[in-house]
């Protein structure tokens, strides 16, 4: 129970310009987790800022949270796909950090803080940024909006991968440290959502295993408790690994035992105890990665490109005027019609 408070206190909810204009007045460094109401708070970086919060003191460290569609004044942060945290100072933006990346807020609180105190002492001058709007182009992929033909989605150009915290790494509070691990392998997550999936959800995720003895334990197992889905991308300017096999890598053998023998810095190898409790799952290529983050994150929209590639083994087309409906075949047994519009 004090846990909980404690956690409550830490991040103060701005749900007006009043409550904005008062946080930010704030003596020393606020950090603000501007979030969409779709998606929530970055609640995987809470223990950092309790952490920061601890090392730093009550005084001159301070945290808040700020839904965009709230505020007029976060407008053009409204239905971004990743994360992001704005760091102010005197009322000043002094610095801004994309995606829940562990090692760069910390960082960059520590120096922001170090900065704001030779200021407060003495007396230096405030280095004060301007951020400007993000491009559509810089997200791979968007939610809720339409998409046009000049925009990047989830392209060829940025591909994305599906990643599951399952229940059993969960339960075992392994969460921020596999997330951790993510970072510093160089992946960007650009959502992450924590919930229980269903077990209608579990047996079409998994229908290509339905023939095998385990199917019904993983099943059972995957419904157990939440998971966090995550989507990862990776930067790669040289073209050497893509993020699907960089994620595969760093998970390791689906075996926790076989990873443990043959890859014991991986995931699996650490987090892992014996099947089907291996800590987290990936997709095993571009056509299973489309399919996955399709079926889980139905409100996202992809490219066109993408999904005829991905969905045409598991989706009849049928062609209409100015669009095409994709019918999944598997979906009525479930009483429910999954239907993905594309534009032509």
């Amino acid at each position: 129970m004090g846990s909980k408070k404690k956690e409550i206190a830490l991040q103060v909810n701005i749900s007006t310009q009043e409550l904005w204009e008062e946080m930010l007045s704030s003596k020393g460094l606020t950090v603000v987790d501007v979030y969409q109401g779709w998606c929530g708070p970055c609640k995987p970086m809470v223990s950092l800022f309790q952490k920061m919060r601890i090392e730093a003191g009550l005084d001159l460290l301070h945290f808040a949270l700020a839904e965009a569609d709230c505020l007029d004044v976060l407008e053009k942060y409204r239905g971004k796909c990743e994360p992001t945290f704005l760091f102010y100072a005197g009322g000043e933006l002094v610095a801004v950090v994309r995606g829940a990346n562990a090692p760069l807020l910390q960082k960059t609180i520590r120096e922001q803080l170090e900065a704001e105190k030779k200021v407060l002492a003495e007396g230096c001058e405030r280095k004060v940024i301007r951020d400007e709007p993000l491009s559509d182009e810089d997200g791979c992929l968007s939610h809720d909006k339409d998409i046009g033909d000049d925009e990047d989605v989830a392209s060829s150009g940025k591909t994305c991968t599906l990643a599951i915290i399952k229940p059993d790494a969960v339960v075992h509070g392994k969460t921020d440290e596999i997330i951790m691990k993510i970072h510093e392998a160089g992946f960007d997550i650009l959502a992450n959502e924590e919930r229980t999936m269903t077990e209608a959800e579990m047996r079409l995720f998994y229908q290509h295993k339905a023939g095998e003895e385990a199917f019904e334990k993983l099943v059972h197992h995957m419904c157990s408790g939440p998971s966090h889905l995550l989507i990862l991308t990776r930067p790669d300017p040289e073209g050497t690994e893509d993020v699907i096999t960089a994620w595969r890598t760093l998970m390791g053998p689906c075996d926790p035992d076989v990873a443990r023998r043959e890859q014991p810095d991986s995931l699996r190898a650490q987090f892992g105890t014996e099947m089907p409790f291996n800590a987290v799952h990936g997709s095993q290529d571009r056509e299973d990665a489309s399919r996955e983050l399709a079926l889980l994150f139905p409100t996202f929209k992809f490219s066109d490109e993408l999904l005829e590639a991905s969905l045409s083994k598991h989706f009849s087309t049928k062609e209409t005027p100015g669009s095409r409906w994709l019918h999944l075949y598997v979906l009525p047994k479930f009483k429910k019609e999954y239907q993905c519009f594309t534009n032509s």
